[in-house]
């Protein structure tokens, strides 16, 4: 038998109790952390999902905003024979491209490139919900020699122009968002990425001619621009256009558009004069590389591929196949080429080309004219 005095039981009753009480305050402490970590857990989720809601319903906000004014471009041509020779009784309509309503009277903005066939026949097709798409014939085609922009013309009222913005103050990483047809026949197609680069230059090839133009000062974004999407608009997060969708590149997630103060500043001298007025030297070309002109062993420069008949140029003895490589003293580089020039420049302006041609180098001196 053991015996206990009564301070041993007294103090061990006392450890007891203390352990009991820590116990249950350990616990609770814990509980207390287990629910405060779950409950940071479920507001973090919660705060996510928000996120992703709100994400898409601004792209969904945006879309329902600018629909109404987004149309699509489609040509008319002939069917042709097994042969290629053209059936006169018949002709088909296919989607080429994307423009979008500037005026409750009928004016669209597109790419020159989409409508660059002076002998075809376009058409405009607006999106009504839950009834046939509109069909409009282009009466009018306005295009600018300097920009791949045209403004184009149908007969209607009562169109909902779309909201221009301001293309002076955009950042990369900024969110865009594309609509187009795409691919010619998927109108109305949606696009989200963001704004990759500013400032970018490129020479995108012209189907109508196959002539590589020299393109500059251009948004690059990641959103997917596909064929048939050019001439659409490129939106900002409220709905504004900030680009007008012209190129794509090779490579995956690259694509390029004009910013929109091009276009606002093409449209109010269209208005104010009724016509596009551009100078002109009237030449359409390719730059020759430094890397290439060493292989060739022609100079770096702008090489003519095409003179127009009666153009300035024309009147100067240019030709096919002379390389521009000197304006005014100033050498023309792929930074610093030609239409970077000639875009400073008024109708009825002086300029002195240096041209090579067979090996030899000479001056001639241009008077520029007006683009028709």
């Amino acid at each position: 038998m053991f015996s206990y005095s009564k301070k041993t039981i007294l103090t061990s009753i006392f450890i007891l109790a203390l352990a009991v009480v820590l116990g249950i305050g350990t616990f609770r402490v814990m509980e207390k952390i287990s629910a405060n970590g779950s409950v940071s857990q479920n507001t973090t989720v919660k705060e996510e999902t928000n996120r992703v809601v709100n994400e898409e319903n601004v792209v969904i906000d945006v879309v329902q905003k600018a629909k109404p004014s987004v149309v699509s471009i489609a040509i008319e041509s002939q069917v042709v024979d097994f042969f290629g020779r053209p059936l006169s009784s018949q002709s088909q309509e296919s989607g080429i491209g994307t423009g979008f309503i500037l005026s409750q009277d009928g004016f669209i903005l597109t790419n020159k490139h989409v409508v660059s066939d002076t002998s075809a026949k376009y058409f405009v097709l607006i999106k009504q919900d839950g009834a046939e798409d509109k069909k409009y014939e282009v009466t009018q085609i306005n295009s600018d020699p300097f920009n791949d922009l045209s403004i184009i013309k149908i007969d209607a009222t009562g169109l909902k122009p779309i909201e221009l913005g301001d293309s002076s103050n955009l950042k990369v990483g900024q969110t865009v968002i594309a609509i187009g047809n795409a691919l010619g026949r998927l109108d109305n197609t949606v696009t989200t990425g963001v704004i990759s680069g500013l400032g970018r230059g490129v020479s995108p090839v012209d189907p109508s001619t196959g002539i590589a133009e020299s393109l500059s000062d251009l948004i690059q974004t990641d959103a997917a621009i596909n064929p048939g999407n050019s001439g659409g608009p490129l939106l900002n997060s409220s709905g504004q256009v900030i680009g007008i969708n012209s190129a794509m590149a090779s490579a995956e997630n690259i694509g390029f558009a004009i910013p929109i103060n091009t276009a606002k500043e093409l449209y109010s001298n269209f208005k104010q004069n009724g016509k596009i007025s551009r100078p002109l030297l009237g030449v359409r070309y390719s730059h020759v590389t430094g890397d290439l002109s060493t292989l060739s062993g022609a100079p770096e420069g702008e090489e003519v591929k095409e003179v127009v008949s009666g153009s300035s140029a024309d009147k100067a003895g240019v030709k096919v196949g002379d390389i521009i490589i000197k304006i005014d003293g100033a050498k023309m580089t792929e930074e610093q080429g030609l239409s970077e020039v000639i875009k400073t420049k008024k109708i009825g302006d002086k300029m002195k080309l240096t041209i090579w041609r067979d090996g030899k180098t000479f001056d001639v001196e241009v008077t520029l004219g007006e683009a028709s």
